[in-house]
């Protein structure tokens, strides 16, 4: 019995240290591998913290500021930007131009797109040109772009009002007036963007398995029932993504707005970037202008969170 007992201390002695030195060996493997992943990954996150990280919060620091962009010496405001925002009437008009411009941008160059996409998806002779030529605006500069149209919205001599009196309709002042200022802006934004949002449906319509059309005809549905239960479905994931990218864009829209308009007239398609930019470089209020930037960062995250949010009742993964 002595013996026994003897033996069963040794044995649970031993068992003991082998579970210490299997659990040290788990361990010491977990950390060498988050270490070797760690090494892999310096290269890529020392420049997102310096070139991305690292200014956000700077950023975020000057908002307290009252920095004037001039000077070197400023002084700790606390929350004083941001109560000077909010409590400004004109911040609330830039608002509304900020959602007014981005539902009127990405509303229809998503529809637009998707529209082009199933009249050009079809292998027929010319469709690789009409592609290409409905593209190239996109991959041309904005400044460029905001230029010729500044031409086409001349009015005395723009294309714009030659085309309204050629159909016995008035003749608009576009980029003078406050009531067209916003939708002159909204159109060649969409023009540039439209041929886009056509090449990634393109994209997606190709993807669709053709035995769930052939399925669905042979049940009796129409084109349109195909397209709503079958199309629709299947390319919502694209439909998520244009969504989110292009209203992103209109947030940080500027080349068009400066090139166009200036944000007048009286304000009227001042949104909240440019906003950003009237504070920053022309009043040189760098502290209300980071304050800004901020409401802007957490505006388009906020957009970004709630569209995936919704997206889980509409958006089908294959």
């Amino acid at each position: 019995m002595e013996l026994f007992d003897k033996f069963r201390v040794v044995t649970g002695t031993q068992n003991r240290t082998s579970t210490t030195e299997n659990s040290f060996k788990i361990g010491f493997d977990k950390f060498r591998a988050v270490t070797g992943t760690l090494i892999f990954l310096l290269p890529a996150l020392i420049p997102l913290g310096v070139f991305w990280v690292y200014p956000m919060f700077y950023s975020l620091y000057i908002s307290f500021t009252d920095w004037d962009y001039m000077s070197s010496d400023y002084s700790f405001v606390g929350l004083g930007n941001y109560f000077d925002l909010f409590g400004d009437p004109l911040f609330y008009g830039v608002l509304w131009n900020t959602l007014y411009f981005s539902v009127g941008v990405v509303v229809p160059s998503v529809f637009g797109g998707l529209l082009l996409a199933l009249l050009l998806v079809r292998k027929q002779k010319g469709m690789g040109f009409y592609r290409t030529l409905i593209f190239s605006p996109w991959v041309t500069p904005a400044v460029a772009v905001s230029i010729v149209w500044s031409w086409i919205y001349e009015p005395q001599v723009g294309l714009a009002n030659w085309l309204l009196t050629s159909f016995n309709l008035p003749a608009l002042e576009w980029t003078s007036s406050t009531t067209w200022a916003m939708p002159a802006v909204i159109i060649v934004t969409i023009w540039k963007g439209l041929g886009w949002c056509m090449i990634f449906y393109l994209n997606a319509l190709k993807k669709v398995p053709q035995s769930l059309y052939e399925a669905a005809s042979l049940d009796g549905a129409s084109s349109m029932q195909r397209f709503l239960y079958i199309t629709l479905p299947l390319i919502s994931p694209t439909t998520l993504f244009l969504v989110i990218i292009t209203a992103v864009d209109a947030l940080q829209a500027y080349d068009q707005i400066q090139v166009l308009t200036q944000g007048g007239p009286a304000g009227s398609t001042r949104t909240i970037l440019y906003m950003y930019y009237q504070s920053a470089f022309e009043q040189f209020n760098m502290g209300q202008a980071t304050a800004v930037a901020t409401v802007l960062v957490i505006l388009t995250a906020s957009l970004s969170l709630l569209q995936f949010i919704l997206s889980r009742k509409w958006v089908h993964y294959q």
